[in-house]
């Protein structure tokens, strides 16, 4: 099993058979095409840059600015808070997206930075339920491709992704567990896991 953090499967049986469409989604009204237009943006953007020889910190910035410009942040960050978000006040949402917000992009901006001398290429877009996947493979030295999907909607209004299926690991589910289980070790204490996630990632 090659050692790149994309590839390593982790313990998600369970988790593989909750339903991924518990996102209230409305009726689709984004095309196919569309939603391959938008990732290949998300795609030029990943490609530059891994390509353009900035230090970690700075690819990171990139990675947020991506993040909030290509992703429906709102509803993927209540989504990872799960349960308790219902508790929280309108102030702490807002926080807790702010925060995990920069989280992801330190967490997964880290992963992407060992993608350089690699690209990422889009294949197909397909409509499932009321979003559309589109897939794209990723090219590194010395590794076999493998494949991301994006899951893109338009229920913010605009046309975001809120999910990405890294070879069949599936991003939305297992941030959510990695919330919650970061959550049940502050007792369920919201403030405190926002304070942690500004540092975390």
């Amino acid at each position: 099993m090659p050692s790149n953090p994309f590839r390593r499967r982790r313990v998600l049986g369970l988790m593989a058979a909750l339903p991924f469409a518990t996102l209230p989604l409305p009726a689709l009204a984004l095309s196919e095409a569309k939603a391959k237009r938008l990732v290949e943006g998300i795609v030029a953007d990943i490609n530059r840059i891994i390509a353009s020889g900035k230090s970690e910190a700075a690819m990171i910035r990139d990675f947020e600015r991506i993040f909030v410009e290509y992703a429906d942040v709102p509803t993927i960050a209540l989504y990872t808070l799960g349960r308790d978000g219902r508790q929280a006040s309108n102030a702490q949402k807002r926080a807790f997206t702010e925060a995990f917000q920069g989280y992801i992009a330190r967490k997964y901006g880290k992963r992407f930075r060992e993608f350089i001398g690699g690209r990422i290429e889009v294949e197909s877009a397909k409509t499932v339920k009321t979003s559309v996947e589109v897939r794209t493979t990723a090219y590194l030295r010395g590794e076999a491709p493998f494949t991301i999907d994006w899951v893109v909607s338009d229920r913010s209004g605009r046309d975001k992704f809120f999910n990405m299926v890294i070879e069949g690991v599936n991003m939305l589910l297992t941030e959510r567990t990695e919330i919650g289980a970061m959550l049940d070790r502050r007792r369920g204490n919201i403030d405190q896991l926002i304070a942690d996630l500004r540092t975390a990632g």
